[in-house]
């Protein structure tokens, strides 16, 4: 692409000024012409149509229609998706692949609050931070300054359940801390497990040595209530499940039912069903500390999303292949 593409807007409109706000945004338009006022919400609107019988590039989010057939066969000159969000999979379809359209993702840039939340809340979980911010909301009395035992970040084996994009960037940033990180996925071998730099162990083994178990696994067939009874029971007294994958990852009837005992305590940033009805024990039970699905891009953080599609753009106008494409074979295993 030697001069600026013709580019639009696919998503929920709401969203344009969130994702990119004016620097963002004037960055963006140094590479494509693109029309902030013009968002395809849907592709039915006949202004959009004309536009998308004139895109090379779409700039996609959260709310984008699904590009199937008949959408690529109205957009005849469309080369490139660029998704300022993470996971493609609610809008993609086999025709861009067949079309050799390329697509492109924010999702390694999403990662990366994700990751954050999560070691705060294992930073947080090895204190006992908010189980003892409960036990002083129930009895207003302070234990005084004496040691606690059983609590602390040294030497505490964390458990990821993932080498996904968070669960790698989660691995990162754990590398500082006196904590000893293990894996467990099915498609990491102990080769590529030691350029992680973590033991790999088999899920069972993971969940019963883990103080704090952080799950990072995409929501497949496979990984449908991954954490059930069975799992749970294994995990040591005491410890910590942390998710801010997918809800349906974990079966919230055996979690509740561990959480009741008093044995286990978990944090969820996700639920199934989300968002979580409001007779639901979790909001309740005192082993349960529960975030409204905000581990993601969230506030000024939407900013970096739109900073990845300006810097992708940049890359195809200058001839470059773009950096975050989405590899199609492993697509159906991801998030």
């Amino acid at each position: 692409m030697s001069q600026r593409p013709q580019a639009l807007f696919a998503m929920a409109a709401e969203n344009v000024p969130q994702v990119f706000p004016p620097e963002v945004l004037a960055r963006l338009r140094t590479s494509v012409d693109i029309e902030p006022g013009l968002v395809a919400e849907d592709f039915a609107d006949p202004r959009v149509l004309d536009a998308l019988a004139r895109a090379e590039i779409l700039v996609t989010g959260w709310g984008c229609p699904r590009l199937d057939e008949t959408v690529l066969d109205a957009a005849p000159r469309l080369r490139a998706v660029l998704h300022s969000a993470g996971s493609v999979k609610s809008f993609a379809t086999h025709a861009l692949r067949e079309r050799g359209i390329a697509v492109s993702s924010a999702a390694v840039a999403n990662a990366l609050p994700v990751a954050e939340y999560t070691l705060a809340m294992i930073l947080l979980a090895g204190k006992d931070v908010l189980a003892a911010r409960e036990r002083m909301r129930a009895t207003r009395a302070c234990a005084g300054w004496g040691v606690i035992p059983g609590i602390g970040n040294y030497g505490r084996r964390v458990g990821v359940i993932g080498a996904s994009r968070i669960g790698r960037r989660v691995l990162e940033l754990l590398r500082p801390f006196d904590l000893r990180p293990v894996l467990s996925d099915p498609y990491v071998d102990e080769r590529r497990a030691a350029t992680l730099g973590v033991p790999l162990l088999p899920l069972d083994d993971l969940l019963r040595t883990s103080g704090i178990v952080t799950v990072h696994a995409p929501e497949t067939p496979e990984t449908h209530r991954m954490i059930g009874r069975r799992e749970l029971a294994l995990m040591p007294d005491g410890a910590v499940l942390i998710n801010t994958a997918r809800g349906a990852l974990v079966d919230h009837d055996a979690l509740v039912a561990e959480l009741r005992t008093g044995r286990l305590t978990a944090i969820l940033d996700v639920t199934d069903p989300e968002p979580l009805p409001a007779d639901s024990p979790l909001h309740d039970l005192p082993g349960a500390f529960v975030t409204p699905h905000l581990a993601g891009s969230q506030g000024n953080e939407l900013a970096r999303l739109g900073l990845t599609v300006a810097e992708e753009a940049e890359r195809l106008l200058a001839g470059e292949e773009p950096a975050y494409a989405v590899d199609w074979a492993v697509l159906e295993r991801e998030a």
